[in-house]
């Protein structure tokens, strides 16, 4: 059983930067996808950006293609993902989440609660 929790949300101004941890325990990581999703008010929850916890190989969303990046420290299991040029539409609740590797987008299995990331004018 794996638990994670994210960290690092908040309120920021358009233009700024925020970045969001997550740290993960209790399962053995090498063989499982981290992902970021974010849900805002009224809308489905998107996946944002993952990354392959051994390789490093990553996917990153269009709609933040170019401004937010994900990685991993694996001595400190823990996932981050940097998030920068925000914008209004990038408000949302934050959730980190771990998959098998080779599992489709469904297998998304363990889930932290959640951050807020609000972004003002």
């Amino acid at each position: 059983q794996a638990h994670l929790v994210e960290s690092g949300g908040g309120l920021v101004q358009t233009g700024g930067s925020l970045r969001l941890s997550c740290v993960a325990s209790g399962r053995t990581l090498s063989n499982y996808v981290l992902g970021w999703f974010r849900q805002a008010p009224g809308k489905e929850r998107e996946i944002v950006a993952a990354i392959t916890w051994s390789e490093g190989r990553s996917y990153t969303a269009d709609s933040v293609k170019g401004r937010f990046t994900i990685s991993r420290d694996s001595a400190k299991n823990t996932g981050y993902l940097q998030m920068n040029s925000l914008k209004i539409e990038d408000t949302a609740v934050y959730y980190c989440a771990l998959k098998p590797r080779g599992e489709n987008r469904d297998a998304y299995n363990y889930w932290g609660p959640g951050t807020q990331v609000t972004v003002s004018s």
